[in-house]
């Protein structure tokens, strides 16, 4: 069975949903996914199914919806996906924690950085269904606007490659 890596929008980190590692397990298996696994307290999920990516999206998203009482938006890649994407991100002096990846479900629109605002020297660059964020500074205190990221959610580079090892290994 196919492992899918399942990145939740809007949950614990700064989010408007708070939900447990315990309870997003629960829900996964309950959905029939197996091997579920949590990485960190930010709505990051890993399972095995069946299923293709965007039906199981879908079905987290409804299940979430019925917990929440809103549903947070998920994306999914799988571990060779998080793999490409961790390996061609530009910036390559950038510190990986202060290098972050929006996951986007399409590809981000053409006028994506038409209303870019990065005051503190921030730099983005597009790629198809993810955007790449360089916070030379962090990004707690960051200034930093990019409408075309907001249906999306971000992890830092660190993240993703941890994500990508994990799914991965549960490939093999």
């Amino acid at each position: 069975m196919p492992v899918h890596v399942a990145l939740l929008r809007a949950v614990n980190v700064g989010g408007t949903s708070s939900l447990s590692m315990a309870d997003l397990k629960a829900i996964c298996e309950g959905l029939g996914f197996a091997d579920v696994k949590t990485y960190i307290q930010s709505g990051n999920v890993l399972f095995r199914s069946d299923r293709p990516a965007g039906d199981a999206a879908t079905m987290l998203d409804d299940a979430l919806r019925e917990k929440l009482g809103k549903a947070p938006g998920v994306m999914i890649r799988t571990g060779a996906q998080m793999k490409a994407i961790a390996d061609r991100a530009p910036f390559p002096d950038a510190k990986p924690n202060l290098l972050h990846v929006v996951f986007l479900s399409d590809p981000a629109p053409a006028d994506a950085l038409d209303r870019l605002v990065a005051p503190d020297g921030e730099e983005v660059k597009i790629a198809g269904s993810e955007i790449y964020i360089h916070f030379p500074n962090g990004s707690s205190r960051s200034k930093f606007k990019l409408p075309a990221a907001r249906p999306g959610t971000a992890r830092n580079l660190n993240t993703v490659r941890k994500l990508a090892d994990m799914a991965l290994d549960m490939e093999r």
